[in-house]
């Protein structure tokens, strides 16, 4: 096989949705493949990584997502660059640049979700042309990557693509290495809790009033929000204010080892989203030994299989049932911890990283 070399989009590598680039990167360090890689990073990240394969090179890439510049600069930067495959780690992309690309597809759910921090005029707009790049990336594409069979399905009905142009590589759950550090808010109480974003698909009004229900059993019980602050934080914070709810706790931004603190001290784990592409967090508190209870929507089932407790998403007693269940029940818990962990063994980062190398080696006789 000939060498080819491979520029890989690595522009979201130090964000939270970089998480996937960051084990992409790490594995396929690993394999020493024969290849040569240029891994385009911002500016502010190329002291961020590193990488023992020498046939690895880091290049400076200063052209934002979503700017006119990605458009134009970006493409202007690989047409120089002159590599045989592009590998764009989101749909993000310069969709004029013609030459050979993978995409890794994420999931559709930009595409049907309103951000209510936005405008919702210029929001509505912005969200039709995101529309047009995914359907445009698709087709254009050699390969496609998602995290799941859901997203593959979902892809290939919305952009009209073959589904077998689509590959998908499970992602996985990495134990976090820093020692438990316990936050002086939560230590010695008991909570449930949930990490990430506060967008509307999370769902997380839906949880707090669930919580609100189970407070009535559980006075003790707090829920804690863990996720960096932003404008869609502050407004749940305040309706929780405005409702009068007592017991709501909102950490902001956390270390790792707050992180894992949290997971092996949660009561339970609640993941009440309407749509993923692959779950990470819910996996991720599994492997740390805390009890799921989740949502059933989309990827979800697949990719937790039999290990959460499940709810319907669109109904708060559903929701407020199912951690009820798991709260009153000591041997059921120590079950879906069990269960948890085995779960999320299945999932490996060096197996996606080897199934990812497959894929580039498959499209450069395309």
């Amino acid at each position: 096989m000939s060498v080819m070399k491979i520029a890989i989009d690595a522009r979201e590598y130090s964000t939270g949705t970089g998480r996937y680039m960051y084990r992409l990167l790490e594995h396929l360090d690993k394999l020493q493949s024969e290849h040569d890689f240029l891994i385009l990073l911002k500016p502010e990240d190329m002291d961020l990584y590193d990488y023992s394969n020498p046939r690895f090179t880091k290049v400076a890439c200063p052209h934002k997502e979503y700017t006119f510049d990605e458009q134009i600069g970006f493409k202007k930067q690989l047409n120089q660059l002159k590599p045989d495959l592009v590998h764009f780690g989101m749909v993000q992309q310069p969709v004029l640049y013609k030459g050979k690309t993978i995409t890794t597809m994420h999931d559709l759910t930009t595409v049907r979700f309103r951000n209510p921090t936005k405008n919702a005029l210029i929001f509505s707009i912005k969200q039709q042309v995101y529309k047009w790049v995914n359907k445009k990336v698709a087709k254009k594409s050699v390969a496609i990557i998602t995290p799941s069979e859901y997203v593959k399905r979902d892809v290939a009905n919305f952009t009209s693509v073959d589904p077998n142009k689509i590959t998908v590589t499970y992602e996985a759950a990495g134990q976090i290495k820093d020692a438990p550090e316990p936050l002086i808010e939560l230590d010695g109480k008991k909570f449930i809790m949930y990490l990430g974003r506060p967008q509307p698909h999370k769902n997380l009004w839906r949880l707090i009033q669930a919580f609100e229900q189970l407070s009535q059993q559980h006075p003790d019980l707090y829920l804690t929000l863990a996720g960096k602050p932003d404008k869609a934080y502050g407004q749940i914070q305040d309706k929780v204010k405005e409702a009068g709810i007592n017991g709501v706790v909102f950490t902001g931004s956390i270390t790792e080892g707050q992180l894992r603190w949290m997971y092996e001290n949660c009561a339970v784990y609640v993941f009440p989203s309407l749509s993923e592409g692959f779950g990470l967090p819910g996996l991720e508190a599994m492997s740390h030994g805390a009890p799921v209870v989740s949502s059933n929507a989309t990827c979800l089932p697949e990719i937790y299989g039999d290990a959460p407790m499940y709810f319907n998403p669109l109904d708060v007693n559903s929701i407020a049932l199912s951690i009820n269940k798991v709260l009153g029940d000591d041997a059921l818990r120590q079950t879906m911890i069990e269960a948890g962990r085995q779960q999320a063994a299945k999932y490996s980062w060096q197996r996606m990283a080897e199934q990812t190398l497959e894929i580039y080696n498959k499209s450069f006789s395309k």
